[in-house]
């Protein structure tokens, strides 16, 4: 059994559960010519910012990426840093990935106390982890930011632990946390310096 994480710990979330249509294939499976491969970069950069477990929510082609997660992350999945959880309705959008990865979350946190999640995606290469760190800064239960780049929402987004129930309860279909995050005063945090708030969708 994986062991529990410290409490008042901040986990991670990485959505990596799309198909890809438009990229031509799950995104959690791109690995560029010269560079990290997506799904590697995504964990590690969550890892380096402080979360801990990191959940990596697969669908599409799961067992093919849970094979690259196993391949670069085997000392972390066996400690329980990394954990992989499987949304079977996927093809329903991102809110059912974000709802997996928020049900993994709160069976932590009723045992180990994590006050807060980072929440991101997997198709941001260039993601710093220095914006997760400025988001996590300080949070706690309560806690609700999300980066903003030139005045443009992005991510990561954080979430106390307070609001995940709710936050459940309000996701539908392919929408994710925005309507969420707008109705109940999201702070925002200018991480315009940092660059990476773009997602990719299509190849090159």
């Amino acid at each position: 059994m994986n062991p529990p994480p410290a409490p008042g710990a901040a986990a991670g979330i990485l959505l990596a559960a799309g198909a890809g249509r438009r990229m031509g294939g799950p995104k959690a499976l791109v690995v560029p010519a010269a560079g990290e491969g997506w799904l590697h970069r995504g964990v590690r950069v969550l890892l380096e910012a402080g979360c801990d477990p990191v959940v990596v929510v697969l669908g599409a082609s799961a067992d093919d990426a849970a094979e690259l997660l196993r391949a670069g992350f085997a000392d972390e999945l066996a400690a329980g840093r990394v954990r992989i959880a499987v949304a079977t309705a996927w093809e329903e959008g991102l809110g059912a990935s974000l709802r997996t990865g928020i049900a993994a979350v709160r069976a932590l946190t009723a045992v180990s106390g994590i006050s807060a999640v980072a929440i991101t995606l997997v198709d941001l290469p260039e993601l710093e982890g220095e914006a997760v760190r400025r988001l996590l800064q300080g949070a706690g239960p309560t806690t609700l930011r999300q980066a903003f780049y030139e005045g443009r929402p992005g991510h990561p987004v954080v979430v106390g632990a307070e609001h995940l129930p709710a936050l459940t309860e309000a996701l539908a279909g392919d929408e994710g946390a925005r309507p969420y995050l707008r109705a109940h005063g999201v702070e925002e945090v200018d991480c315009s310096d940092l660059g990476g708030g773009s997602d990719v969708d299509t190849p090159g």
